[in-house]
């Protein structure tokens, strides 16, 4: 019996909680309409003071929509600039201007003043050779440097028989130092004398050096198929040495004060170049427009935007015609 008691009171002490529950939902939910009728909008979609009213952007209005379907996006100007296409090859200093230097007489060799890396002038003796035989005595010859340098190879020591034919020395004029190449085939049409290249080594790093072709090879290679081009440096610098290994980046074409843009402004679809161009209203007008030359970093903009025209550079795979945007930095 006292068990049968105790139940019903559990059951109505749960149902008492029920009733006080739902009360409170339907209270709720019936101020929260009241509120919204009387005002016009909900508690929580009204405007702070000073904020922009809803179904502005607070871009500077015109968009005909709510502010937070605008798509965020980075902008740059169509603007005025040169363009310049390059080509990045490999290759190595060489020294153009190298003399073997040779006795005018056979006998031995007893002397050898210079060794490789030294500085020799013209007119210098750099060695001695004896040209007497058994039973003959004579008086010992120089030897006579032809040409100012540095010597490159010195392959003989003293003691060792020479003729009017052996080497002696090998002499490089450091003032003769050029860049060699090679051009792939496909490249070969665009090649002339009097490009401009930026070379850059390993051992100088941050540093460039400006350089012109001055040489190019009438045919190509036919193992290769690469066409050898030779470069001059415009300003000799005694850091550069022969043999050292250079990138060159070689100016194949070039535009002065043309329009351009950034390259990421431009989208490929379907075969068409387009650009989203940013309006007056914050609205962003799908253009398709034509390129002329281009490099990696900007693009020449030869129809489809004008100069002074704003297109978008980042966030334009998000947008389709007359979308509004927000422009932020």
């Amino acid at each position: 019996m006292k068990n049968t008691k105790a139940s019903r009171v559990v059951t109505v002490i749960i149902i008492f909680v029920m009733i006080i529950v739902a009360a409170l939902i339907f209270f709720t939910y019936r101020n929260r309409i009241v509120l919204s009728g009387v005002g016009g909008q909900a508690p929580e979609a009204r405007s702070a003071p000073g904020a922009p009213p809803p179904g502005g952007s607070g871009q500077g209005g015109g968009q005909g929509g709510p502010g937070r379907n605008a798509t965020a996006v980075r902008v740059a100007p169509v603007s005025r600039g040169t363009i310049e296409k390059y080509l990045v090859v490999n290759g190595d200093v060489i020294m153009r201007t190298q003399v073997s230097i040779f006795p005018t007489v056979g006998g031995k060799l007893t002397e050898i003043r210079l060794q490789p890396g030294d500085t020799v002038w013209k007119g210098q003796i750099v060695a001695m050779v004896d040209p007497s035989r058994p039973g003959e005595v004579y008086s010992q010859s120089p030897v006579v440097s032809t040409i100012t340098g540095t010597i490159l190879q010195a392959p003989l020591n003293p003691g060792d028989t020479v003729s009017a034919q052996t080497s002696l020395y090998l002499v490089g004029d450091p003032g003769s130092l050029a860049v060699e190449t090679f051009i792939p085939e496909r490249f070969a049409t665009v090649i002339r004398r009097g490009l401009e290249a930026q070379a850059v080594f390993e051992a100088m790093s941050g540093e460039s050096f400006s350089a012109t072709v001055d040489e190019v090879s009438p045919i190509l290679d036919p193992a290769s198929r690469t066409l050898k081009i030779q470069l001059r440096f415009n300003h000799q610098d005694p850091r550069i040495k022969g043999g050292m290994f250079v990138t060159l980046s070689l100016v194949t074409e070039s535009a002065v004060d043309i329009p351009v843009i950034p390259r990421e402004a431009v989208i490929n679809t379907y075969g068409s170049w387009i650009v989203f161009v940013v309006d007056q209203n914050n609205r962003a007008e799908r253009r398709e427009i034509t390129l002329g030359l281009e490099n990696e970093t900007f693009v020449e903009v030869a129809s489809g935007a004008d100069l002074g025209e704003t297109v978008v550079i980042a966030g334009q795979n998000f947008l389709t015609d007359k979308d509004p945007v927000r422009i932020i930095d």
